[in-house]
């Protein structure tokens, strides 16, 4: 789906949220395989699952098409600085629902980039119906974990020793979920 870009300016940074375009896809496939030797907070390493330019524009050309999928980037001084998707399906029994992924340059940190990713979802999903955000944490990301409970996100479940992180100890995956009243 495609909604309406939002301006912020957050610590003498201004930046816009907007829809992605497939113009985006080159720019999202680099700037995802960064994020991903960044920071152990997401599900992947560096490399790993890679999407390359011609499979990022088939995303956001089937999310630009569905009324159950939102893919919106962050983009500081014309450069995207970080990105998230929620990702529903069609199937009857689950239609009502998506879930929500983030990630943000870490140069760009502290910005409030990825909380007003997740308030522009949050507001899609109201403005459209949705009846339930899902999204999974690493359960040493205490920060992201206060920012969803702060978004009124619940945790539902504890994945145990779910993910090996480079210190080949297991840690477990926090799943959490917001309910939408509207």
């Amino acid at each position: 789906m495609i909604v309406d870009e939002s301006r912020y300016h957050v610590q003498n940074i201004d930046y816009l949220i907007r829809t992605a375009a497939e113009k985006d896809a080159k720019r999202l496939s680099d700037i995802r395989l960064q994020i991903d030797g960044e920071t152990e907070n997401m599900d992947r390493e560096r490399g790993e699952a890679y999407i390359d330019e011609a499979g990022f524009r088939y995303i956001i050309k089937n999310d630009a098409e569905s009324m159950n999928n939102l893919f919106l980037v962050a983009e500081v001084a014309g450069e995207i600085t970080g990105f998230s998707r929620c990702e529903g399906n069609t199937l009857k029994r689950t239609s009502h629902q998506v879930e929500f992924g983030v990630c943000v340059l870490k140069e760009y940190w502290g910005y409030a980039i990825g909380q007003n990713l997740l308030k522009e979802s949050i507001r899609w999903a109201e403005l459209n119906g949705l009846k339930k955000i899902s999204l999974s944490v690493l359960e040493t990301n205490d920060k992201a974990i206060k920012l969803y409970e702060k978004y009124g996100f619940e945790i539902e479940g504890v994945l145990k020793k779910d993910k090996r992180l480079s210190d080949e100890n297991y840690y477990n995956t926090v799943l959490m979920g917001k309910f939408i009243d509207r």
